[in-house]
This record gives structure tokens, C-alpha cells and sequence, in this order.
């Protein structure tokens, strides 16, 4: 068994920043060739310049994942530039926040668009792609809230709920095909777009810190962290994985109550 993707062809959506772009670069050292879809144009460029300026065979692709058209545009382009499709990872996405009364609908619309069009159109072009290629790997990037809730959160809840969802069909529906999807859900991780969110308030850095309270391992999770499960799905170690959820959270979901009953409440010792 490898965890070397030596030979592989990977599309990374969101590729530009945070998770994307750790997951394109721990694929690309692990020998894959590396597409990058993004609908940040600088972002994305530097990228993969940087990433090429270190030799790794990675490419950017402006793509808006809610457009079909950009989508198939873009995967085609990829498997004409690298002769193949083998590995997608999702992980392009946004964070609306409110509740039922307070998310207007082009919030709801934007966030349905990103996450589940542009997972629906992603993968159904990349799977006919690996239909042609003898085969792949997908992995979506979902979130403890897909099996939780944060409140104020409806829309994001809801598609990250959903996903897991659409990536149970495409496993059930395509294993007789020799490919497996699944689905990561990582807890709290130090990217852009949770400091967007932490600098919305008051004092950012205190949303920081209780952010990374709310783990058991009393920290934030690094983007390289979760790349570093997302490469453990696609690899061959993982041969026998499909249809599921791995939680990389720092033991966010364990205890009882979260972590301020953990530390204060029944069963808790002085510290």
C-alpha cells in the first residue's frame, strides 16, 4: 500500500487559500499533478507560482464552481493539460451567517451555490473524467457542523449537512466503477476565512481563543492538518474507505456537554 500519489492527476477547488491550498501542495509533494480551480484570480495565480517555483507540477484555473459551464470548461482543460483525472477534492466554500429570520435569501442562495452546485458540478464533470481515467478518488470538505449545529449558522449548517449527503450517493452509486468518495469534517482551523469571520467582532482574538478552547487539544487545527487526512482518503491506505465521514477536530465532538462542561461540569477535576 502507498500513500504516494505518484502518477495522479488531482483537482483542488478553493485551491487559492486556507485548506485548498494545503491540500494542493501536500498532493503536489506527494507526486500528483495539481489543478487548481479558484474563482480568486491573484490568489490563485501566486499559488501556483509559488508552488511551480519549488518544482511542483501545479496549474491555476479561474473557474466559479456555481457555473456549470466554468466548471466543465475548466475540467476539461485540466484533462486535456494532464491527459487524465484521478482525485477532486471540494473545497471551495463561503460562511453566511443568521438564523431562519435573519438569513436573507441571497445569502441562502449564495451559500447553496457554492457548496452544493458547485460540489454537484464538480463532481459530475470530474467523475465522467475518471470514468474515462479507470477510476478516482473524491473528497469533499465538510465540517463538524456537518453532523452539529453553531447557532446563527442556518445556511451553513444546512449545506454541510447536505454534502455528506451527496457524497454517500456518489460513493453508493459509482463503487462498482472503482471510485470512492468521502467526506472530512474538520473542527476549528486557523484559515482566512475563520479569521474573516473572528474579525466581524469586538475583539477577534478573544473568538480566536475560544475557538481553540472548544477543542480538547486546546488549539486551532493548521490547515496542513486536515491536507494531511484529505491525502490519507485519496491514497491507496485508504483502498477500503468509502461512503463516510473522517472527523479531524481535535477532539472538539467528544465530550459531553462541549469543552466549558468538560472543565466545570459534572466529572470535572481542579486544574
Amino acid at each position: 500500500m502507498n500513500l504516494r500519489l505518484d502518477g495522479k492527476v488531482a483537482v483542488v477547488t478553493g485551491g487559492a487559500m486556507g485548506i485548498g491550498a494545503a491540500t494542493a501542495r501536500l498532493l503536489a509533494q506527494l507526486g500528483a499533478r495539481v489543478a487548481i480551480l479558484d474563482c480568486n484570480d491573484a490568489e490563485g495565480a501566486a499559488m501556483a507560482s509559488t508552488l511551480s517555483a519549488q518544482n511542483l507540477p501545479v496549474s491555476f484555473h479561474r473557474c466559479d464552481v456555481a457555473s456549470q459551464q466554468q466548471v466543465a470548461e475548466s475540467i476539461a482543460a485540466v484533462e486535456k493539460m494532464y491527459g487524465a483525472l484521478h482525485l477532486l477534492v471540494h473545497s471551495a466554500g463561503i460562511q453566511r451567517y443568521g438564523d431562519l429570520l435573519h438569513t436573507s435569501e441571497k445569502d441562502w442562495v449564495d451559500t447553496f451555490r457554492v457548496h452544493i452546485d458547485g460540489c454537484y458540478h464538480v463532481a459530475r464533470h470530474a467523475v465522467q473524467a475518471m470514468l474515462r481515467s479507470g477510476g478516482g478518488n473524491i473528497v469533499v470538505v465538510g465540517s463538524v457542523q456537518t453532523l452539529t449545529a453553531v447557532s446563527n449558522s442556518l445556511a451553513y449548517v444546512t449545506v454541510k449537512h447536505a454534502l455528506l449527503g451527496m457524497v454517500r450517493s456518489i460513493a453508493l452509486d459509482f463503487a462498482g466503477s472503482n471510485i470512492r468518495a468521502n467526506c472530512v469534517l474538520p473542527g476549528a482551523v486557523d484559515t482566512p476565512m475563520l479569521r474573516w469571520a473572528a474579525n466581524a467582532a469586538e475583539d477577534p482574538q478573544a473568538v480566536l481563543d475560544t475557538c481553540a478552547r472548544m477543542h480538547a487539544l486546546r488549539r486551532l487545527g493548521q490547515p496542513v492538518e486536515i491536507a494531511q487526512a484529505i491525502a490519507f482518503l485519496l491514497s491507496d491506505w485508504a483502498s477500503f474507505i468509502t461512503g463516510t465521514s473522517l472527523v479531524v477536530d481535535g477532539g472538539m465532538l467528544v465530550p459531553t456537554g462541549g469543552m466549558g462542561f468538560a472543565e466545570g461540569g459534572t466529572g470535572s477535576a481542579p486544574r
